[in-house]
């Protein structure tokens, strides 16, 4: 499986949208340099205020552009970046992978941990736009399209057009939930 980098992003306020760059560096252990969520202990202000000696599952933020393809073909013009992703991806069904697939680009490597849980912060940012990302399956379970997390397995510059390439796990694969 492969895809590529469209775009890079980070802020080093927690605001919800990310600033796109030509290029982000990835820190082992810790995420985005410059960005408000790296570190190794969780940076999310309200899992910081439950505990803040929580590891950070969530260093790296990965949306595919598909979704955003789709969200503007419901009417919302959503650009990469602006959904809070540090990177955006193109040509990789991210939701499908399983917990511990790592993603290589560049010189970096990425250890999938989950879904991102979206929150109220996108009716926010466009109102509506959380019934787009956050949807209920046929059975009743809720389905998270908004998005993976991942932790920085081998830190190393990223850059809009590399290719992205997935290592699998050892089986048995588990689905990704949301952290």
């Amino acid at each position: 499986m492969a895809g590529r980098i469209v775009g890079v992003h980070v802020s080093p306020a927690h605001t919800f949208s990310k600033q796109s760059l030509d290029a982000i560096t990835l820190l082992e252990g810790l995420g985005v340099r410059g960005d408000a969520h790296c570190g190794a202990t969780v940076k999310h202000r309200s899992r910081v205020a439950a505990d803040p000696s929580q590891p950070n599952l969530r260093q790296v933020h990965l949306i595919h552009a598909e979704l955003l393809d789709e969200l503007g073909n419901a009417g919302y013009e959503v650009l990469p970046g602006q959904l809070g992703e540090n990177i955006t991806t193109r040509g990789l069904e991210l939701l499908s992978l399983p917990v511990g697939a790592r993603l290589a680009v560049g010189d970096a490597v990425i250890q999938v941990t989950g879904l991102r849980n979206p929150c109220q912060q996108i009716n926010n940012f466009r109102a509506g736009l959380l019934r787009q990302v956050l949807k209920k399956d046929g059975a009743g379970d809720v389905v998270r399209l908004a998005g993976i997390m991942g932790m920085v397995a081998r830190g190393g510059t990223v850059r809009p057009g590399d290719p992205l390439e997935v290592r699998l796990p050892p089986e048995p694969h588990f689905p990704l939930t949301r952290v």
